[in-house]
């Protein structure tokens, strides 16, 4: 697998997004160039909307957004060897019936032939020990399988950038420990978006993210503090008492 190619960052400038007339992200300016960032937020702070705003799953309803300069919701094809994303539930993102034919797609998107991806498949799999996974059916694969599988296809297409929706959630002890290093020593720019403040303490800069704005950005020895102790006081304050509007 090639390295990532230097990679520029996300510019966001005046973005906000309404979904169903409501608005969920109101006037972001940023740009986010830093090799490790973390999005935090309680649920319902628009975490999951400003991650399917970076992938290009959906567009701005103002402002602009922007990849290395280019908008990734108008040019899927340029993001494919700039942008990766690893979801929460992996059966949301593993689309083929065997291992071999999950991790030979993206390089068949890129331009490989099905010949040369199918190979590259399987020196992968070789190379981590799992040769015999290549026709293994997807379906019987443990969360943490099938984790790793998500993770290594797109690996495999070697993005400048790769999006991480709360990886960690649905493993055990030992598949989080396993994740956690190789994450750590990945090339790749990784921006993970998570609720949980511990799994960011290595990051390089956290944007604390509530009602849609940005309530406070900065290294995780000022932000994770001031986090963690907001989330303590409304948990001594009941607030999960009123129904939501």
């Amino acid at each position: 697998m090639s390295a990532p190619f230097p990679s520029t960052g996300f510019r966001l400038t005046n973005v906000s997004v309404q979904l169903g007339g409501k608005p969920v992200l109101s006037d972001l300016t940023l740009s986010l160039s830093e090799p490790r960032i973390g999005i935090l937020g309680r649920n319902g702070s628009g975490k999951t909307t400003l991650l399917r705003l970076l992938a290009g799953l959906i567009s701005p309803t103002q402002g602009t957004l922007t990849l290395d300069g280019i908008d990734p919701a108008r040019d899927r094809k340029a993001m494919l060897s700039r942008l990766g994303i690893l979801f929460q539930n992996p059966d949301h993102q593993i689309l083929f019936p065997t291992v071999e034919e999950e991790l030979a797609f993206g390089l068949r998107q890129q331009g490989q032939t099905d010949t040369a991806a199918r190979a590259a498949a399987r020196a992968v799999l070789a190379n981590e020990g799992r040769a015999h996974w290549a026709t293994a059916s997807t379906a019987t694969l443990s969360q943490g399988q099938r984790h790793w599988l998500c993770l290594q296809a797109v690996l495999m297409m070697a993005p400048a950038t790769i999006l991480l929706d709360e990886p960690f959630a649905g493993l055990d002890l030992p598949a989080q420990s396993r994740l956690t290093r190789r994450l750590a020593a990945l090339p790749q720019r990784l921006i993970t978006v998570t609720h949980d403040p511990a799994s960011l303490s290595g990051a390089d800069r956290i944007l604390w993210l509530d009602d849609g704005r940005i309530l406070q950005d900065g290294p995780p020895d000022a932000v994770l503090p001031a986090f963690t102790a907001a989330m303590d006081s409304i948990a001594r304050d009941d607030h999960d008492t009123a129904l939501p509007t």
